[in-house]
């Protein structure tokens, strides 16, 4: 088997394993509610972008967003963890199984910005009056920018370094933002182009310094599997993944806020899911990541009645993906040895997960509250807390079936 018929078959593994997941989560309530969102935030969108007039900052709003994307460009290389050992001696010679992969990821994400950019358009044409023939150009230098980015990303990895990938992602991120700025505001050419120069020059660098440099295997590895975990945790809502495997950070800075749990036998379950979530890097990184992205979004969007849909569906996306922590302890005796009844580990989970989802509610109260007032910020409180009463019946329910 060579290089280009062992990509293939990687392929169409990973499709078949896409396939087999993607049924169970297109067959659930998620859908559903992703399809009302989209659609009552793209109602309120269209009838925003009305309101815009010419001094709204859609050129850097959309610089900041879209060079973000561009600058993230992880590689889809499909690499398992015993490829360390069996194709480490084979390195030379799977120029074209990478070359293939860059390749795909470029479509992927490609796809990605498409979407992104073309749902800012309708910002972007009411604030300059561009138009198709703009839209065309504009894209197309996403596009190279993001092809030149993957190139740098794919270089950048051969470094020992882990400061390397730091630095050259804040390098690119402010390349490809002060760029796609330059474009965007239509200005002189000679400043896109310098920043397009600069751009070329790091890539070239970095593919004449890492030239007698091999692949770090572990680190592209370890990668691939963080990539596929993010998929398997979704999936995860929905199926039994048997492939799901967490990794666990001490995070003894947090142990303060186990000193609210009571010392007594009733409140095992609660220190052991506590503890759970605390260091597991999937439901704390989790939270922070959701509640972030849900007050930008908060803060964005004006209306009250949007506010309360996001809150609503940042909540809800939140419970969700907190809700596999029930079947965390599955696979370990030991906690079935407990001499406690399963009602009480039941209870334990869903009133940690209540806490969770109160303390994000508590921070899109206060975002609301300084970005909408004080009707819209106890509005979205109270949303927020009927709704966290509403779902711990449906864990409750959710949490039979497992």
């Amino acid at each position: 088997m060579n290089s280009q018929e062992l990509w293939i078959d990687r392929f169409k593994g990973f499709s078949k394993e896409l396939q087999k997941y993607l049924r169970y989560i297109f067959n659930g309530h998620l859908l559903f509610v992703l399809v009302f969102a989209v659609g009552g935030l793209s109602f309120y969108y269209s009838e925003w972008v009305k309101t815009v007039d010419g001094d709204f900052p859609a050129e850097m709003i959309m610089a900041v967003v879209i060079g973000f994307l561009v600058a993230k460009s992880p590689i889809n290389t499909f690499l398992k963890e015993a490829d360390i050992v069996f194709l480490l001696p084979l390195e030379t010679k799977l120029k074209d199984y990478f070359s293939r992969s860059i390749v795909l990821s470029f479509v992927i994400q490609g796809y990605l910005l498409l979407m992104v950019f073309a749902a800012s358009m309708p910002m972007f044409s009411k604030v300059t009056g561009a138009g198709l023939g703009e839209f065309i150009w504009m894209f197309v230098v996403i596009l190279l920018t993001k092809y030149i980015n993957l190139q740098i990303r794919w270089n950048v990895l051969k470094f020992q370094e882990k400061s390397a990938l730091w630095m050259d992602g804040l390098l690119r991120l402010i390349i490809d933002i002060l760029l796609l700025y330059f474009v965007f505001i239509y200005s002189a050419a000679v400043f896109p182009i310098v920043m397009g120069i600069l751009l070329v020059l790091l890539w070239l660098y970095y593919r004449n310094a890492t030239q007698k440099k091999g692949l770090k295997w572990e680190r592209l590895v370890e990668l691939e599997e963080k990539r596929l975990m993010s998929f398997y945790r979704l999936a995860n809502l929905f199926t039994d993944v048997p492939r799901l495997r967490d990794k666990v950070s001490r995070r003894k800075w947090l142990d303060p806020l186990l000193r609210f749990i009571p010392y007594h036998q009733q409140a095992t379950y609660q220190f052991l899911y506590a503890r759970t979530m605390l260091r597991a890097n999937d439901y704390i990184g989790l939270l922070i990541r959701l509640t972030v992205i849900g007050s930008f979004v908060l803060a964005a969007l004006p209306g009250l009645w949007v506010k309360l849909l996001v809150t609503l569906l940042f909540l809800y996306i939140t419970g969700l993906q907190l809700l596999p922590v029930w079947r965390q302890h599955e696979m370990k005796i030991w906690v079935s040895l407990y001499p406690l009844p399963l009602d009480l580990r039941r209870k334990a989970v869903i009133q940690l997960i209540s806490v969770f989802l109160l303390i994000e509610n508590i921070v899109f109260f206060v975002v609301a509250l300084f970005w909408g007032g004080l009707l819209t910020g106890v509005a979205s409180l109270a949303v927020g807390i009927v709704f966290i009463i509403l779902f711990q019946i449906y864990a409750k329910n959710r949490m039979e079936k497992f």
